[in-house]
């Protein structure tokens, strides 16, 4: 009889949890875009996010989904100086790893200017002396070298394909077949980068997948130029493809198979999972 007690117990505590998940979504579902609002009001709704979504990676889920729609901006931020004067942290617009740089640094914060102070700290290398300040020749600028040595953005990929079946590319980033680099950052990094081909990006793989995941997408023809991967997005439930897609316009949310896998083949030439830890 305890023992019933107990199992009663807990499936009422899992039904009010269900119940309150599904609720704080719809939420969500209510609040005005964010390009439309302003930054205090902004301010004034991420404390209510932390609130409603006390476990990171939720919040970090329901902040995306509330961004969606977002116009896209290629190459839309930077350090608000020369040589590249776009904004350190926006709204109004997005690109594929603004968008999941961008989110991140909300999921992280309580005010408009925390989150930019957040992107900082999300989206540059410390200098010499330890410190991180927003210049050009310290943004991350490559998805897989922050994939490889960000501890926000940290890899999963060998998690759930064997490492002898990852693609491993010996590559020289930002520098081109002829030598030179392919950005001005008077920097390059050798790097082993290892990656899922695609003929192990299965269904078995995808169902094993946690709510969310990062999903970079590597492209063999930018090998050449010092690059690793094309394209990055967020992986929702194994299934779901949550990024600022370029080809849309806008920030959206479709079938990850049918955006990869299409009529002429995959789009690319393989995946690297990553994380999203809290800092």
């Amino acid at each position: 009889m305890q023992h019933n007690k107990l199992l009663f117990i807990v499936f009422l505590l899992f039904c009010f949890h269900l119940k309150a998940e599904s609720t704080n979504q719809d939420w969500v579902k209510t609040l005005p875009k964010p390009w439309l609002i302003s930054e205090s009001e902004i301010s004034e709704l991420l404390p209510e996010f932390n609130k409603r979504f006390p476990d990171f990676k939720q919040r970090v889920r329901a902040i995306a989904q509330w961004r969606l729609g977002t116009p896209y901006k290629i190459f839309n931020l930077g350090e608000e100086q020369g040589p590249d004067p776009d904004p350190i942290f926006r709204m109004d617009v997005s690109d594929c790893t603004s968008h999941v740089l961008t989110t991140l640094s909300l999921a992280h914060s309580n005010s408009w200017q925390e989150a930019r102070e957040n992107m900082i700290a999300i989206h540059y290398k410390a200098n010499d002396s330890g410190y991180k300040t927003p210049t050009y020749s310290k943004r991350w600028h490559y998805t897989s070298d922050r994939i490889q040595n960000h501890p926000l953005t940290p890899s999963l990929s060998a998690g759930y394909v064997p490492e002898d079946k990852l693609t491993k590319v010996s590559i020289t980033l930002n520098q081109k077949a002829d030598g030179t680099e392919f950005l001005a950052l008077n920097w390059t990094r050798q790097a082993d980068v290892f990656y899922i081909p695609n003929d192990q990006i299965t269904d078995a793989m995808l169902n094993r997948l946690p709510g969310l995941v990062g999903i970079a997408f590597v492209r063999k023809s930018y090998f050449k130029m010092g690059i690793v991967t094309a394209h990055e997005g967020m992986l929702l439930d194994g299934d779901k493809l949550l990024h600022a897609g370029q080809d849309a316009g806008l920030t959206v949310l479709e079938s990850f198979k049918d955006y990869y896998f299409t009529e002429k083949g995959p789009k690319f030439d393989g995946i690297m999972l990553f994380d999203f830890v809290h800092m």
